[in-house]
């Protein structure tokens, strides 16, 4: 691919993002041939708008659709992580996509060698707390869901916001048993039981770590992912109030 049109999706999503107004995906379908050159936009977009500074992110989302897939990353603006109750105010959301997930934070620096050793029960046991997280769904493309895949993908993975709970300490469960409810203004609540799409939110740890660190960051005690959606993503408006609880963990709100 080359340098231009890698430059053409930066600028469309630096401009997206500074001018509140969603891009066409369509011009730039080509734009990226893999999934590398779409983290790499990422980073160009977080270095553009200077989300990061020279440290490494401390908010992240991590995930995918089943065991089977390919997970993807992406590192999250600290101005869009929010502490519940909280409000979105006049947060320029193009789209409101609610996804209701379990978020973990590290309790201790993880560097590339650490990660490039942790299986499952490894990477676990460096998560001190737990925290409901309520991730909202936007997107800078006009196509936004119908936008091509790595397009999305250089969109932080179409991230809005982050809504955080508050932490517990972190204890593996029977997460087959774990029970999430969904309350979106006056719509019928939805609750679900055992339904994350990889068994366990822990399980995606090493390979989210190894991404993290691949280019030989120090991930800060403290760093915190969110670890995917349990309900899909389910749809709400402006003005609604959004609540979302896991009994045994906690809950977490946002007024949109």
């Amino acid at each position: 691919m080359s340098h231009s049109k890698i430059d053409a999706v930066v600028e469309a999503l630096v401009s997206a993002r500074r001018d509140t107004t969603p891009r066409a995906a369509a011009p730039l379908a080509d734009g990226l041939a893999d999934a590398g050159e779409a983290y790499a936009v990422q980073q160009r977009v977080a270095d553009a708008l200077g989300w990061f500074a020279a440290a490494p992110p401390k908010f992240w989302k991590a995930g995918g659709p089943s065991r089977d897939a390919v997970l993807t990353h992406a590192p999250l603006p600290p101005a869009g992580v929010w502490t519940s109750p909280a409000r979105a105010g006049d947060w320029p959301f193009h789209m409101r996509g609610i996804e209701a997930e379990v978020a973990l934070r590290l309790g201790r620096e993880v560097d590339q060698a650490l990660a490039s050793t942790l299986d499952v029960d490894a990477a676990a046991q460096l998560i001190d707390a737990m925290a409901v997280a309520i991730e909202i769904v936007d997107s800078r493309w006009q196509e936004a869901n119908d936008a091509p895949a790595l397009c999305k993908l250089a969109d932080l993975q179409s991230h809005g916001a982050l809504v955080l709970g508050d932490w517990v300490p972190f204890a593996r469960r029977d997460w087959s048993a774990q029970t999430c409810q969904v309350q979106i203004g006056a719509e019928p609540r939805v609750e679900r039981r055992g339904t994350h799409s990889l068994g366990d939110p822990a399980w995606l740890l090493p390979i989210w770590l190894r991404h993290a660190t691949r280019h030989g960051d120090r991930l800060a005690a403290g760093t915190v992912v969110t670890t995917g959606t349990w309900v899909g993503v389910l749809q709400a408006q402006a003005g609604d109030l959004v609540s979302v609880e896991f009994p045994g963990i906690g809950s977490a709100s946002v007024q949109l």
